[in-house]
């Protein structure tokens, strides 16, 4: 055949680093502290509750469950961002379940942005953003968050505003760099926002890991409920990575844009784990408070393993990973490094430089930096930074 069989607007994605990377630590043996899932299980009476959910045959929980998701759970979400964050969403027209954050983002990108439409991100980005906003045809445009601080320039994303831009990508707390973007920052995107008349999706998976400042919805600030898909997970905040149950919450006319692309990719999912997860979100809050201060030691041990073994390590002010800069041990190219690096240590990371644009500025910021996840447990943790220890 004379075309290509990949769609041209997905050119250069490829395999995803998460999927090399795992497979590189199972094919090693190597400690894999580069995807971002943990290895314990959440709580026993929601894994519990999934069992449930399985053999209660009156409620029919492994059919199809309703498109938008159950009821329960869009309750319990709605009381999730009351109970947290002040805000009341309408659980019949402004909660849409999803299948996990990931399809969230694909649904929201797919339903709002037309060919041609530019889409600001924050560099370095997850890296579904970029396949989803090629598949809509949109063209990407980063806004890069510097070393050391890794700070928003404002400045800069007024700058990167064009009357082609259509919406802003947000990400707080931020992956893979761990920032948490204060209330003057996020001040400073919702006046861009309201000045351009912008969307803005925000991705705030991690909402409930930030270990300094505090997590503040965009969508709280005047005049962004309106214009704010904000969109979240039980994944990272229980543990159950592999459930895949996120949601959105939005105004009514938002919610049913995204629904009507949702509707076409997975239709609906997770039947048995939604009941599961309307009863995670309404554990107690010392449920949240001792999941924070878990992983709080958990990145305190992998920061100084990591310092000792000689990298510059930027401790994250949330979020469950650790961004470093690998120049120190004599090595500038964090691709190279991370295929490397189980052989050197037995260890697998994740290189920042794919998180980033392919032009010369984009890549000259992430070639250095190198991503390690810390949600795992402390005795693992404890090895890893011994074998780490061999590299300087």
């Amino acid at each position: 055949m004379g075309r290509p069989l990949l769609n041209r607007r997905l050119d250069g994605l490829g395999t995803t680093i998460f999927a090399e990377m795992s497979a590189l630590a199972a094919k090693t043996g190597a400690i894999n502290l580069g995807q971002g899932f943990p290895d314990t299980d959440g709580p026993d009476e929601i894994r519990e509750a999934v069992v449930a959910a399985l053999r209660d045959t009156e409620a029919h929980y492994n059919q199809y469950p309703p498109g938008p998701g159950l009821p329960d759970l869009r309750l319990a979400i709605a009381e999730h961002r009351e109970r947290f964050h002040g805000m009341r969403y309408d659980p019949d027209t402004e909660v849409l379940v999803t299948t996990g954050a990931t399809e969230a983002i694909a649904a929201a990108v797919l339903a709002l942005v037309e060919p041609g439409d530019e889409v600001v991100a924050l560099e370095p980005y997850y890296d579904s953003y970029a396949a989803c906003i090629a598949m809509a045809g949109g063209v990407r445009v980063g806004v890069p968050l510097r070393p050391p601080n890794f700070r928003l320039d404002t400045d800069a994303l007024r700058a990167a505003v064009t009357p082609r831009t259509r919406l802003i990508m947000l990400n707080t707390p931020h992956n893979p760099t761990g920032t948490v973007l204060t209330r003057d920052e996020l001040a400073a995107v919702a006046e861009i926002a309201v000045e351009h008349d912008l969307l803005v999706v925000t991705d705030e998976v991690y909402e409930h890991l930030v270990f300094d400042g505090e997590h503040i919805p965009l969508a709280s600030l005047p005049g962004m409920r309106e214009r704010t898909v904000t969109i979240s997970s039980a994944g990272k905040t229980f543990s159950f990575t592999g459930w895949k149950i996120g949601w959105v919450c939005a105004t009514p006319e938002l919610v049913a844009a995204v629904r009507t692309t949702k509707q076409f990719l997975t239709y609906v999912s997770g039947g048995p784990f939604q009941p599961a997860v309307a009863r995670a979100l309404r554990l107690p809050d010392a449920y949240y408070a001792a999941f924070r201060d878990d992983m709080l030691i958990k990145r305190d041990v992998l920061v100084a393993g990591l310092e000792a073994a000689g990298l510059t390590v930027y401790r994250p002010q949330g979020t469950y990973f650790i961004t470093t800069d690998i120049t120190p041990l004599g090595f500038d190219d964090g691709l190279a490094f991370c295929r490397r690096l189980p052989e050197l240590c037995g260890v697998v990371a994740v290189p920042e430089m794919v998180f980033f644009d392919d032009t010369p500025q984009a890549q000259k910021i992430g070639r250095p930096l190198v991503r390690f996840a810390f949600c795992k447990r402390v005795d693992v943790l404890a090895e890893a930074a011994k074998r780490l220890a061999t590299l300087s």
